[in-house]
């Protein structure tokens, strides 16, 4: 009885140890969140100026005409983004740094829900800097407002 006890003890302690391995597919390997210094993702500084690197994706037909997190309907051809923690009403400048493109969204609907993605840009957006075809990238994003 008191191996049983042990073993599960101990299957218990290494199962805590491990970390979460996850990737996402298509993403950089840019850590999500960087500022051009070192930033953890708790200690965003949602201040005029800022820019970060985020893991961004879009999000578009299965969501169109439906309420957004502040009450909006989500227009999947309009310039607008979801993400957990920037106020609503948050205005962004986002570029695909790989072709130059850069489009202003305002932040009204709170997302991604996929682990590692930090911005959900609408399907319109997302076609103005050409993201379409990768689906998800690491795009430079500049507050504001």
């Amino acid at each position: 009885m008191k191996i049983v006890f042990f073993v599960l003890i101990l299957s218990f302690l290494l199962g805590c140890a491990s970390g979460s391995g996850y990737t996402t597919k298509g993403a950089s390997k840019k850590p999500f969140h960087q500022k051009f210094g070192t930033v953890k993702s708790k200690q965003i500084d949602h201040q005029k100026g800022n820019s970060l690197y985020m893991v961004t994706s879009y999000y578009g037909k299965k969501f169109h005409g439906k309420p957004t997190s502040n009450g909006e309907t989500f227009d999947m051809n309009g310039l607008t983004a979801a993400h957990k923690t920037l106020p609503f009403g948050t205005v962004l400048k986002v570029t695909n740094e790989d072709n130059g493109k850069s489009v202003t969204v305002r932040i009204n609907d709170r997302g991604p829900f996929v682990a590692g993605r930090d911005l959900d840009l609408s399907f319109g957006a997302a076609k103005k800097i050409e993201m379409i075809t990768a689906g998800v990238k690491t795009l430079k994003v500049e507050i504001l407002e």
